[in-house]
């Protein structure tokens, strides 16, 4: 089934897209080291208990959750001479940039208190950053099958991040010393890239803010929060959000356990193997992304949540520490993987299009603050479920081994049905989508129509009067 475009849109240079993808790079870094490596490091190296790494990553995602959506009401306000996001991404760098120091070059001793203080500092700045890059793409690609261009570029781009860091974790090998340096090593990474990355996107970019046509200050209360969140196609994409996000977190929180103490890798193994999984992204993002220009992108995200599902239990086929065999799994995975947070993101897009027709305000920022509230809250969840358990059947997460039948079986099943239970749960939240290419070139001319009516208003006010 085609999902064709107007054939009268233009089509953005890729160059435009490429720079524009720019701050995908420390993101995604960010996001691998973050979720894969951190934790592990903070619970095995600077031993802090399991419970306690789990409690602190709940506590501030907890805290954290109403700052998004504060945030997208304020970048859905801001008007400057620079433009509505680059001002928020270009103030987020520094705050995101202390966060991840202090995180990463954490000494060993520390507690609760340090870990919930430098992840809110830390989450801050990446909130900042992420929302007004993710909402300033939206703008900047308005067709429906640009869309899905535009953000696989931005995938495809965030996976070179991802395989740059996870090639500084390949180095470790099993050398113990190495193995202790790789955490900070990674958030050098992290720290080097992103004034470089995000100074890249706010120089070269450009941005147009879309107008608001009805009179009178932005004012968004409570309740508005409520009704953009109880939208139809909102509540299916917030869950699918939760879904996706709780699958591969489950699975990214517990990966180096897995494949070291089940599969018997070294940690330089599961990092080469982690490479395989997020390199075919480089291919999946992309071709997810055209898939769903020929396809549309709910009927391509139900495909891809479905395939990703029945690879992973291949999971359990992989030779004990044979990397050739495991190959295969990981790129299917990876590959299917790949299109999860792209599809979804686009379609908020056409979501946001739908809402700012009907209340004639951009609420694009806040439409995706709360899309990534409740991804938060869902990594959140995903961590303090996961880790508790693994600890209640125990399992331990010294670099040592020593578990017993137990506790490695029991780390097997935990591994293995939060990612294939929550992914084929999120795909299942489009059956019935309606919001497809014809509905949304309908939005768009009407949005376009709007637009160009007001931007004459001048002319026509002083000839016709005042507009209604």
């Amino acid at each position: 089934m085609s999902t064709d475009a107007p054939s009268d849109v233009q089509r953005l240079p890729l160059h435009t897209i490429l720079t524009f993808s720019a701050t995908s790079l420390p993101v995604s870094a960010l996001g691998i080291a973050l979720s894969i490596f951190l934790q592990p490091y903070i619970a095995g190296h600077l031993g802090v208990g399991l419970t306690v790494v789990g409690f602190a990553y709940f506590v501030a995602r907890m805290i954290d959750l109403p700052v998004d959506p504060l945030l997208g009401v304020f970048m859905d306000r801001t008007r400057t001479r620079l433009g509505r996001y680059r001002v928020w991404m270009v103030a987020g760098a520094p705050i995101l940039m202390l966060g991840v120091y202090m995180l990463f070059m954490a000494p060993k001793g520390i507690g609760l208190v340090y870990l919930i203080v430098w992840l809110l500092v830390m989450y801050l700045g990446s909130s900042m950053a992420t929302l007004s890059h993710t909402a300033w793409g939206a703008v900047l690609a308005t067709n429906y099958n640009e869309r899905s261009r535009v953000f696989g570029l931005l995938a495809a781009v965030g996976v070179i991040g991802a395989l740059l860091v996870l090639g500084v974790a390949a180095l470790a090998g099993k050398d113990a010393e190495r193995h202790a340096a790789l955490v900070p090593q990674m958030g050098w990474f992290v720290l080097a890239t992103i004034p470089i990355c995000i100074g890249l996107v706010a120089v070269f970019t450009p941005e147009k803010i879309a107008p608001d046509v009805r009179d009178g200050t932005p004012r968004f209360a409570l309740e508005d929060y409520v009704a953009l969140a109880m939208r139809p196609e909102m509540l299916r994409l917030l869950g699918a959000e939760v879904a996706l996000t709780m699958g591969p977190g489950w699975m990214a929180a517990l990966y180096l356990f897995f494949f070291r103490d089940f599969l018997g890798f070294s940690t330089g193994g599961a990092s080469g193997l982690l490479g395989v999984y997020i390199a075919a992204g480089v291919i999946g993002a992309p071709l997810t992304g055209w898939l769903a220009t020929k396809f549309g992108k709910h009927r391509t995200l139900m495909a891809t949540t479905t395939a990703y599902s029945l690879g992973l239990i291949t999971v359990l086929l992989i030779p004990h520490g044979n990397v050739l065999g495991a190959l295969p799994t990981m790129f299917w995975c990876g590959f299917m993987a790949s299109g999860f947070g792209l599809m979804i993101r686009a379609m908020i897009a056409d979501v946001g299009d739908e809402i700012r027709l009907e209340q004639g305000k951009e609420r694009i920022s806040l439409v995706y603050a709360l899309l990534t509230m409740v991804s938060k809250l869902a990594n959140a969840f995903a961590v303090l479920i996961c880790y508790p358990l693994l600890d209640f059947f125990g399992y331990h997460a010294k670099e040592s081994g020593g578990h017993s039948p137990a506790a490695i079986r029991a780390l097997e099943i935990i591994y293995l049905f939060g990612p294939i239970f929550f992914v084929m749960l999120g795909g299942a939240c489009f059956i019935g989508w309606k919001l497809d290419s014809v509905k949304h070139g309908e939005i768009r001319r009407e949005l376009e129509a709007r637009d160009a009516l007001y931007e004459q208003a001048p002319i026509i006010q002083s000839v016709e009067g005042p507009l209604p």
